[in-house]
């Protein structure tokens, strides 16, 4: 069988007009179709670049081509991480967390209402583009917020990440104007706390 060489958008497991009124039918599926597949179309383009130059013996810039990568595929998998962690309100969507990951924020953060007030300041005060992201540090066995500026800087390298939050304006300006906050505290509403829990219970097993 052959090797998959090339990134793939992935498909939504639920509806575009599933996550109103909190993500707009509108504003769902321009993030999906057209913000998440040019990361994914941009992440291939180097990679092809890439392979034309090592079939033809040639050399490229690799200083901007691996930084322009690094976006692209930082972009492409923090928006793969998002999808998943999102379900519609009254189908997982917005439950409070339970089993493991229930158990960690408040032994970390003290409640989830802390957990949740820190988590939101990450995200508002995320300067410029960015996200807010809850990782495991399996070194020292804690969770860890985490504030990326566009989708490849301040990153914690080999932290697994159990939560994101896309800050970006294209991921809630059609809806909420430039009321990033807004945005921020409607999030809570669709968090899928199950898919979260599964991520830090696979990870503790590995």
């Amino acid at each position: 069988m052959e090797t998959q060489k090339m990134y793939v958008l992935p498909k939504l497991s639920y509806d575009y007009d599933a996550l109103a009124p909190v993500i707009s039918e509108n504003l769902l599926k321009l993030h999906h179709e057209k913000h998440h597949a040019a990361y994914v179309n941009g992440a291939n383009a180097i990679l092809q670049k890439m392979d034309k130059a090592k079939s033809e013996n040639a050399d490229f810039d690799t200083k901007a081509t691996f930084k322009e990568l690094s976006f692209h595929i930082g972009g492409h998998l923090l928006h793969s991480l998002f999808w998943e962690n999102l379900a519609p309100k009254g189908k997982g969507g917005g439950e409070k967390p339970s089993n493991t990951i229930a158990k960690v924020i408040d032994e970390e953060f003290g409640s989830l209402d802390r957990f949740k007030k820190i988590f939101s300041q990450a995200a508002i005060s995320a300067e410029g583009s960015g996200w807010a992201a809850l990782t495991f540090c399996k070194k020292t066995n804690r969770p860890i917020i985490m504030q990326v500026e566009k989708h490849n800087t301040n990153v914690y390298p080999m932290f697994r990440i159990l939560m994101v939050l896309d800050v970006w304006e294209h991921a809630y300006y059609l809806d909420y104007k430039n009321d990033r906050g807004k945005f921020v505290e409607a999030f809570w509403d669709i968090v899928n706390w199950t898919e979260v829990n599964n991520r830090l219970e696979d990870l503790l097993k590995s």
